[in-house]
């Protein structure tokens, strides 16, 4: 909400908004590993590239190209190359750090999870771009299904790499290449929110970390339930002398009358 009003008001704002999309994960990859994070910045047709798709999804003429891609068709056809991409992308992050941190696994998990949900993990430096603060979308702490799928991902990819998962690399970038365009696309045409990794996660982290939720809602109930029992209405507030004098002029003129 509001990026078509900054895209009038501000053009550069966006524009950086944009590329923050477009190379947010090879940003946060690099600032990892130490190298130059504008150095993907070099290759100057990709930048072309999304500099025109950016320009043609904001000041297209009756905005006939966002509605061309937003076409549900066109849009599943997109979103299964974008999951083909993301899952390539994090197999190249843990190679690569793996070629640089040869035993250091925590590198290569981190490395190939930014560069599988980078967009997302930079969500609040581009909301700051756009004048918006809101931390309580902090993608950390509500992760969505592609971030999530990432990190599983990645998982996988270290195990591979290190010779602890006895899968070749070619046949797992296919499998869970097939496994994310499956999910990703019945979620889009579907329009659910819902993770397919929500039953198994609703069984195995109660075990691992115990479930706090149901305590506090209970705890919560208590102390609410407990605020009502002892809770009465505040007693009115005491009259000064110079009132119930006042009272006792007004009662005696009264009855005079």
């Amino acid at each position: 909400p509001g990026a078509v009003e900054m895209s009038r008001k501000s053009p550069f704002a966006s524009w950086l908004c944009a590329m923050l999309h477009c190379f947010g994960s090879y940003i946060l990859a690099d600032l990892l590993l130490g190298e130059a994070p504008i150095g993907h910045f070099s290759h100057n047709s990709s930048v072309i590239l999304a500099t025109a798709v950016w320009y043609l999804i904001f000041f297209c003429p009756m905005n006939l190209f966002y509605k061309c891609v937003s076409f549900l068709p066109v849009k599943l056809i997109f979103v299964a190359m974008k999951e083909v991409v993301r899952v390539r992308k994090i197999a190249a992050g843990v190679h690569h750090a793996h070629h640089m941190y040869h035993h250091g696994w925590f590198v290569m998990m981190a490395t190939g999870w930014v560069k599988g949900s980078g967009v997302a993990l930079m969500s609040n430096f581009e909301q700051l771009l756009r004048g918006v603060w809101k931390p309580e979308t902090n993608e950390i702490l509500h992760m969505s299904f592609p971030t999530k799928a990432s990190l599983y991902g990645t998982v996988l990819f270290t195990l591979q790499q290190t010779h602890w998962l006895p899968i070749s690399e070619a046949n797992l970038i296919f499998f869970f290449t097939m496994f994310m365009i499956v999910c990703k696309v019945f979620m889009t045409a579907t329009h659910s929110h819902a993770s397919p990794f929500a039953p198994l996660e609703n069984l195995v982290c109660p075990v691992l970390f115990g479930s706090v939720s149901s305590g506090h809602q209970s705890h919560h109930h208590d102390h609410h339930g407990a605020s009502h029992e002892v809770s009465h209405p505040p007693p009115p507030p005491a009259k000064s002398k110079e009132e119930l004098n006042e009272g006792t002029r007004k009662r005696k003129a009264k009855k005079a009358e």
